[in-house]
């Protein structure tokens, strides 16, 4: 089921610029099975308080991951998007900088927290999650991605945590 499930990722040549393939996941999310799938199995990956979701794509995934595992969810957003007082972390993107902020009070002490998200890639946006976490007060417990593009080296960025992905190119 899984296979057939990851067979509905599809590939878009020179997007979003020339010369990136890139893995657009709406087909997967489009087919019920194959959506229920991913969350099944992500869900069952970690025992976990909260399950953190970064912008935006990561909601998509997480916030079903959070109801299946019967957890919290979290969303990490982009600067400027969350209403009550944050913690923020800047990091480098390929293309330049970027910031996230997660509500200060998001996390009890000692919660034990999944970072789940579509795609790990460089690994910026997720050790910028894991530097959010721990600076609440929290545990990461792991990273669940569906997709690691494996040759970005992302994992390299986050020493340390259990990173698990359910395709890796």
């Amino acid at each position: 089921m899984m296979e057939r499930t990851l067979g509905l990722i599809r590939d878009v040549p020179d997007y979003p610029q020339p010369g990136v393939l890139f893995k657009d996941i709406t087909p997967l999310l489009a087919d019920p099975a194959g959506f229920a799938a991913v969350v099944d199995e992500i869900s069952g990956l970690f025992d976990s308080d909260k399950i953190v979701g970064i912008e935006a794509r990561g909601f998509i995934l997480a916030a079903p991951v959070a109801y299946k595992a019967q957890a919290g969810f979290v969303p990490v957003r982009k600067k400027g998007k969350l209403p009550a007082e944050t913690l923020e972390e800047s990091y480098d993107l390929e293309y330049g900088s970027a910031t996230i902020e997660v509500h200060r009070d998001a996390f009890a002490p000692g919660d034990r927290v999944l970072i789940v998200d579509d795609v790990l890639a460089t690994g910026g946006t997720a050790a910028a999650t894991v530097e959010l976490v721990r600076r609440a007060g929290a545990e990461v417990v792991g990273v669940a991605v569906l997709m690691e593009l494996a040759f970005l080296k992302g994992r390299e960025r986050l020493p340390g945590v259990e990173v698990r992905a359910l395709l890796t190119v």
